[in-house]
């Protein structure tokens, strides 16, 4: 389910009826419990709801009739808590960081404490158990002793989540993780206290045999211990990812400015971007963001957009034209007028944009949650009908209760807990070595449907850099004095197409002199004095102006250039025209390479760009993709996204701008480029750390492959129970060979994801 509220962000459409709360939920441990809460809320009349395991929050929309305190009762009546977030208010992104840290820092410290101890009290008791050579007298109790503390304080989160579920009439992973460990840890107890395994000199051997057996003198120690520490792996792995949930909204709001420059009675006043209001007019110097939206009432400049609305090239403004915040001043001093602050700003919304977006996103609900649900409830109505068919037939109390927790044991889930977050971690570890960083198991299911994949311009396809592309000469004048001349004006400027154009020279001309008597002329370009020549460097008007044509062959190379988006810069001196200059945003070398590799896995390429429409094809027709969309605005970026979604496409997006971050948040699957900004970087599934456009298909590749295994591993991890619960339930299976087939499960779900080490 997606969520509209983008879309009214920004198009300023009406409300839904009724109103909305977005609420902050607690004590979820895996996503089923996630559609409880929603199934619940959305039982209420006329209530709708979304809830969001990841970022554990709930948007709420409700009727005037029901209070908030209605929607918070109802979820704590589910067995969870819920609370109201407290009013906005205007605190930096560096201070919200922090108050969001203590939280998120006290659970993944519970986990990680929990986590350690466990794991170093779990190992001797694993080892004693599985060498006999290290079983000395009264070993078991020693055993007792490190596994106790493991299921008890270890597993507690697991216990407090089943008995939570149990009291609701629901059963998760959590129950079977439970009940499993604490019936090995109890039947142990009775077997030390009250049955032979208590006694000196007991040993603990393997005997691979099919046989009934009363079970008095076995213990299970070792497969409680580690059935623990394993899941606790799993899930402290689980809550590191979560951790990040919120960090594109910060990187997003960490791109504004943190105070200004406001006029106040004709002086500069610093005061802090919170305490901005509109019709205040500010100063932006050089090299400085705009603190918010405005118009410009003093000044002309060049203000580079490209982090906020992806258009490579500058675009230059004087007085009466709207900048927007958090861009950045490319050229001369700007006097702003603030028209909009705060939550109204273009960045404000787009934040809302990618919020919206992450929280409408449907879960992809585990596949072991999915099949617990009925898996735990068959396999404790098996253990309790094993217990009575037992002892009703035989009246032997012991060799019913050793074949019902042979039952318990054999289905308790270590494969299961193994399966995801083994695959996982080497999965990421060999994507590191790719240059692809996967966020979690939940990214991997839309791998294996994506169809068609949208590819931002700048900076995933192109440099995102200007570059200084030909260099066109009149007749009889040399390339390298052009270059020299030029570049040399050009070097002055801050403007970055002229640094682009002095960067260029000086690759291919070599060191440039210095200019005299420079001068910016706004908008235009620049002009001044280069070894004794007046020289001229812009746009074909400020040549105009001192009388100067271009001739037939430089105007026609020109008009080829801008026919195919390029940047055309005039140069001329002493009087007369002598070359033309293009500038572009250079299109990567392996980007061709990349998109017929995609179109290689199945996938129908869509090039989506701020850029005109001119640029856009020319970029297209170079690396081979049919399908332009240019000319749009961040929010037109999400529509572009659901609209190809409600076509029925599977869409992956690949960007790496700020304007791109809501996008890669609405698409199936997000790709971000991790040369680009934290926003996009932190709103995407998968991070192509390289910057390589080559590396999408290969994350999708090592995806789906990654998928695969885990489907592989929870198909094992099942397939086992399904085939050896019958035989723990008939009494042909004790307890001892339950916990070996348990572990040998275990051995193969590790083996079978190393196999991905093996990724090329």
């Amino acid at each position: 389910m997606t969520s509209t509220a983008p879309e009214k962000a920004l198009s300023g459409a009406a409300p839904a009826p009724g109103r909305q709360v977005e609420l902050s939920i607690g004590g979820m441990t895996c996503a089923s419990c996630a559609a409880r809460i929603e199934k619940k809320l959305n039982r209420m009349d006329g209530v709708t709801a979304t809830v969001n395991y990841a970022t554990e929050k709930a948007k709420v929309s409700y009727p005037d009739g029901t209070e908030v305190a209605d929607l918070i009762a109802t979820v704590e009546k589910t067995g969870y808590t819920a609370q109201e977030p407290p009013p906005p208010a205007p605190v930096t992104a560096e201070e919200g960081e922090a108050q969001a840290a203590p939280a998120a820092d006290g659970e993944l410290l519970s986990l990680r404490q929990r986590l350690y101890v466990s794991l170093a009290l779990t190992v001797p008791v694993v080892l004693m158990a599985m060498v006999p050579a290290l079983q000395f007298d009264n070993w078991q109790w020693l055993s007792l002793t490190l596994a106790a503390p493991v299921v008890v304080w270890g597993a507690f989160p697991f216990h407090r989540a089943a008995w939570t579920n149990a009291r609701h009439g629901a059963a998760t992973m959590d129950t079977l993780v439970s009940i499993g460990t604490l019936a090995a840890l109890g039947w142990s107890v009775w077997a030390l206290f009250w049955g032979t395994a208590g006694m000196p000199g007991m040993r603990h051997a393997f005997e691979f045999t099919v046989s009934r057996t009363d079970g008095s003198s076995s213990i299970y120690l070792e497969a409680a211990a580690g059935v623990t520490t394993f899941i606790l792996a799993g899930r402290y792995l689980e809550a590191r990812a979560k951790r990040k949930s919120g960090a594109a909204l910060r990187a997003l709001l960490e791109l504004g400015t943190k105070d200004v420059s406001v006029l106040r009675a004709g002086k500069e006043v610093r005061i802090p971007v919170g305490q901005l209001a509109v019709g205040d007019r500010f100063v932006v110097r050089p090299g400085e963001k705009i603190a918010t939206d405005g118009t410009v009432v003093e000044g002309s400049s060049a203000v580079d957009a490209a982090m906020l609305t992806g258009e490579s090239v500058p675009v230059d403004v004087t007085v009466g034209d709207a900048v927007t915040g958090a861009t950045v001043n490319a050229g001369g001093r700007l006097v702003v007028e603030a028209t909009r602050v705060g939550s109204d700003t273009q960045l404000a919304r787009m934040a809302t944009l990618v919020e919206d977006a992450q929280n409408g996103k449907a879960e992809v609900q585990r596949l072991a949650d999915r099949i617990s649900g009925v898996f735990v409830p068959a396999v404790l109505f098996i253990a309790v009908a094993t217990f009575g068919v037992w002892l009703g037939a035989t009246g032997n109390t012991v060799a019913a209760f050793t074949a019902a927790i042979a039952v318990l044991i054999i289905a308790c889930p270590c494969a299961l807990g193994l399966a995801t977050p083994t695959a996982l971690m080497v999965g990421t570890g060999r994507g590191a070595q790719l240059g692809i960083l996967i966020k979690g198991p939940e990214v991997l299911e839309s791998t294996r449907r994506v169809d068609t994949v949208v590819l931002d311009k700048t900076g995933t396809v192109t440099t995102g850099r200007m570059q200084l592309q030909d260099v066109f000469t009149a007749p009889g004048v040399d390339e390298g004095e052009l270059l020299r001349l030029a570049g040399a004006l050009e070097h002055s400027s801050e403007h970055p197409i002229a640094q682009a154009i002095a960067a260029g020279a000086v690759e291919r001309a070599g060191s440039l002199p210095v200019p005299e008597n420079f001068e910016n002329v706004a908008g235009l370009g620049v002009q001044g004095v280069v070894d004794g020549h007046a020289v001229l460097v812009g746009r074909q008007k400020l040549l105009a102006d001192w009388a100067i044509e271009l001739p037939r062959e430089l105007a026609e190379a020109k008009a080829a250039a801008e026919a195919e988006g390029r940047t055309a810069v005039a140069v001329a001196w002493d009087g007369e025209a002598r070359g033309v200059l293009t500038v572009a945003d250079a299109i990567k070398e392996t980007s061709a390479e990349a998109v017929a590799e995609l179109r290689r896995l199945g996938l129908k390429p869509v090039l989506l760009t701020g850029d005109n429409q001119l640029v856009a094809e020319s970029v297209a027709r170079a690396v081979g993709i049919d399908e332009v969309i240019a000319e749009v605005l961040p929010q037109d970026k999400v529509d572009v996204v659901k609209r190809l979604q409600g076509e029925g496409r599977t869409v992956a997006m690949v960007g790496d701008g700020v304007n791109d971050a809501a996008a890669l948040a609405t698409a199936d699957l997000g790709l971000a480029m991790g040369t680009g900004t934290d926003a996009a970087i932190e709103a995407g599934d998968l991070t192509l750390v390289r910057g390589d456009l080559r590396v999408a298909a290969d994350a999708i590749r090592l995806s789906r492959r990654t998928l695969a295994t885990i489907k592989g591993n929870l198909f094992w991890a099942f397939g086992y129970n399904v085939a050896a619960l019958p035989l723990a339930a008939f009494g042909m299976l004790n307890p001892m060979i339950a916990g070996a087939a348990m572990a040998f499960s275990s051995v193969f779900v590790v083996t079978n994801s190393l196999r991905l080490r093996a990724f090329k």
